[in-house]
């Protein structure tokens, strides 16, 4: 496994990426149960942030035993919000048991906020579910893609926005990249550099960068569009049936251990 990078290289990252010079921990802080991760996903993971895009925080806490075996319902996932400098950011968490579900479900969403390598916090439990990651990657994770393009491109559609349209792009080449190679890549620019990819995506990138909500067809034409969409399901559905990834993932009684060993140890796993 390798090592876990110290905060000035966890800050320098984040920095190439984008994000701006705002303090997050304010926000971690106010996750009352212990923070077992905390990563960026969102736009600046999928490299086209914007000058004015919010910053998306995406982790998981650790409930307290006596929250999942009493009578009060649990609350395992939650959303805190907050503005720091004008920049709006977010922070949505699961309970390390829900998330740990959610990793066996085809829901390639959770892998890419566990593995995305703009990490804010981590803890040893964060590393040992990264460790675990490539074992949960199946062929039915094109599913999940699928589905997801489908969704951002009717939003497309109907709006025109280069938002959902980037969005569309970007989860098709993942769903394609993962089932060719077997690795989870949600970075648009280095997709972009690939086969597969139309070659205006550098093109939309910028525009989207220069204006969060422009329209997509100052770029490129809506017919050249809609035919290069239904390529790249076509080239999904092929990859999906050539892929070496298995039908289910591994690693399930692993994971599993981890959950209980991590309840067990209780806020120490939060450090």
């Amino acid at each position: 496994m390798p090592e876990t990078p110290v905060a000035e290289d966890r800050d320098a990252v984040l920095r190439a990426a984008g994000l701006p010079a705002v303090d997050l921990a304010a926000l971690l802080a106010q996750q009352r149960d212990p923070l077992l991760f905390a990563t960026v996903s969102g736009a600046h993971l999928y490299g086209f942030p914007s000058r004015d895009s919010d910053v998306d925080l995406r982790g998981v806490h650790l409930l307290p035993a006596a929250d999942l075996v009493g009578l009060r319902e649990p609350e395992e996932t939650r959303t805190l919000m907050g503005d720091r400098d004008g920049v709006e950011m977010d922070l949505v968490t699961h309970d390390l048991r829900k998330f740990a579900r959610l990793l066996l479900r085809p829901n390639g969403y959770v892998l890419e906020q566990l593995l995305s390598p703009l990490v804010v916090h981590t803890t040893p439990v964060h590393r040992e579910l990264t460790a675990l990651a490539p074992g949960l990657l199946t062929a039915h994770h094109a599913h999940h893609y699928r589905g997801f393009a489908g969704t951002q491109w009717r939003l497309f559609e109907k709006t025109g926005g280069l938002k959902p349209l980037l969005y569309t792009l970007r989860v098709l080449l993942t769903g394609i990249h993962l089932m060719a190679a077997g690795r989870l890549e949600p970075h648009l620019p280095t997709l972009a550099g690939g086969s597969d990819a139309p070659a205006y995506v550098p093109e939309l990138i910028a525009a989207k960068e220069a204006a969060e909500h422009a329209p997509a067809g100052d770029v490129v034409p809506p017919d050249r569009l809609r035919a290069d969409v239904a390529a790249l399901h076509a080239r999904l559905d092929e990859a999906q049936a050539a892929t070496a990834l298995p039908a289910v993932p591994a690693g399930r009684d692993a994971l599993h251990d981890l959950v209980v060993r991590a309840r067990l140890g209780g806020a120490a796993a939060g450090t």
